[in-house]
């Protein structure tokens, strides 16, 4: 299995592979730059050289880097739209230093004008920069649902990926936390909303997995995280769903509220489930 949890790219590529491995993670998620602001740390080649060095040698499964929270690509203001778009752009760009990995965002918010012109914003930008030789797979984060977000449905989702002329290009991140504050009842209803996530967008398309606990109750559309087994999915239904074989082979990503020594438990503790040992 793997599994990991957000790791600091300020310190570079090989600093969060090593980090990686003392939390006995082997797969993890990076923010490819501030993700409160805009900014992002210059590439250093020989640092990721060394990593995909220690990539090869750990046998890393697929990193999720993430976006900045301040890219939206449905924003109606012009300035926050070209922001994103440039962002997204330079990432994808950026990306390429560590070639088949997946790069995650939030799909945005559309802010008043509607979920439809939001989707339309998305895909259009999506069309102008997914280029046919990249060897990234962008990845829609399943949403909440909170305030005006697109992506709170698989059938938004769905839409967005119909309208992208490359949607070779594109998978879901099946947040746990998101889906259930969401409405879709992953404690009780697990196979069945793996079964429409398949009928609506398809079971191959889910390319990694957000694994966090909710602090709220199903369908609450608050999106607060919670640790394994200290929320209202609970350690029981976090098991099924880190075991579940229509699930197997794609990195786990925590997002707990943890320090180190919380993320090396619950790594431990999802590998246990698995029946792996923690090195």
């Amino acid at each position: 299995m793997y599994i990991g949890n957000h790791l600091s790219v300020s310190k570079g590529y090989e600093a969060m592979g090593k980090a990686a491995v003392r939390l006995g993670a082997n797969t993890f998620a990076f923010f490819t730059r501030n993700p409160r602001g805009g900014r992002a740390k210059e590439i250093d080649p020989k640092d990721v050289e060394a990593f995909l060095a220690l990539f090869e040698r750990e046998q890393f499964g697929t990193l999720v880097a993430h976006a900045p929270y301040t890219m939206n690509l449905c924003a109606a203001k012009p300035e926050v739209s070209a922001f994103s778009k440039g962002v997204i752009a330079d990432d994808l760009l950026r990306m390429e230093y560590t070639p088949g990995q997946y790069y995650n965002f939030h799909p945005g918010s559309h802010v008043g004008q509607g979920e439809k012109e939001g989707i339309r914003r998305i895909a259009e930008v999506l069309n102008e920069v997914l280029r046919p030789e990249q060897t990234t797979t962008v990845l829609l984060e399943t949403m909440a649902g909170k305030g005006s977000e697109v992506g709170r449905s698989f059938e938004e989702l769905r839409e967005i990926i119909d309208r992208v002329t490359l949607s070779e290009k594109l998978g879901v991140c099946f947040d746990t936390c998101h889906v259930w504050d969401g409405g879709y009842d992953i404690v009780n209803r697990l196979d069945e909303v793996l079964g429409e996530f398949d009928r609506v967008i398809g079971l191959s398309r889910l390319r990694a997995v957000h694994f966090n606990d909710s602090m709220n109750p199903c369908g609450s559309h608050k999106d607060r995280h919670a640790r394994i087994g200290e929320g209202c999915i609970g350690a029981e239904a976090m098991r099924r769903v880190a075991t579940h074989p229509l699930l197997a082979g794609r990195p786990f990503i925590l997002e707990t509220p943890n320090d180190d020594e919380g993320y090396r438990r619950e790594i431990a503790l999802v590998r246990e489930w698995a029946g792996e040992e923690t090195p």
